[in-house]
Parts: structure tokens; C-alpha cells; sequence
């Protein structure tokens, strides 16, 4: 009996760790293109002048060099971050700035409307 518990124990625990490392997966990634859309502009910057320079030096493509450089640096950066995150045991629910994950709506902000104060009142 206490075998199977642990077994099961063990496969929920290790679900959850999927499911953890999937959310900061994504969360990463929409942070990455949203929030560093600068550091993502000077990336480009930064490989397009490297490929330019690496192009008179090397016969092979740079451009293909240095944009899957850049792309799997990125790709590694998330996929690094996420696990070190979910190894932790830091899950995204845990985490106050990311309501907007996980559905909450931040009652901080209301909108007034100008027509408000003549039309609210009626019925």
C-alpha cells in the first residue's frame, strides 16, 4: 500500500515538475519578445555588423553562422532559465507579477468613462 502511495507520489511530483517547466518555458519566452524587444533589436544589430565582418574572413555562410548563434544562445538562455527556475521549486502561481498568467485581474485599476456620471445611473 505505502509502495504504491510513493509510486503515485512520484508520478504527480514529477507531472507537476512537466507542467512547472512548461509554464516557465512559455513565460520566458513571451518575457524575451515582449519586455527585451530592445536587447533583441541590439542582437540583430550586433550580428548583422558580425556576419558582415565574419563574411570576409571565413568562406563559410556568416549569416547562417551567426543567426543560429543567436537564435540557439536565445533558445538556450530560456530553456536554461526555465529549468533552473522549476529545479528550484519556484512555480509560476508562486510568483506575484505573473497574474496575468495565471488569470487574476488586478482590481488596482478601474476605467472611468467620460459619458459615466449621465449614463450609469440609467437603467
Amino acid at each position: 500500500m505505502a509502495l504504491a502511495q510513493s509510486s503515485s507520489l512520484k508520478k504527480n511530483n514529477s507531472l507537476f515538475m512537466v507542467k512547472s517547466f512548461l509554464m516557465w518555458t512559455f513565460t520566458l519566452a513571451v518575457c524575451l519578445l515582449v519586455v527585451g524587444f530592445p536587447m533583441v533589436v541590439l542582437m540583430a544589430t550586433v550580428g548583422a555588423l558580425l556576419s558582415v565582418i565574419l563574411q570576409s574572413v571565413m568562406p563559410i555562410s556568416a549569416v547562417l553562422l551567426v543567426a543560429g548563434s543567436l537564435i540557439g544562445l536565445n533558445v538556450f538562455a530560456v530553456i536554461a532559465g526555465a529549468s533552473i527556475l522549476t529545479f528550484k521549486g519556484i512555480h509560476p502561481t508562486e510568483v506575484t507579477w505573473l497574474s496575468w498568467l495565471h488569470g487574476e485581474v488586478d482590481n488596482a485599476h478601474s476605467s472611468v468613462y467620460a459619458a459615466c456620471p449621465l449614463t450609469c445611473d440609467l437603467n
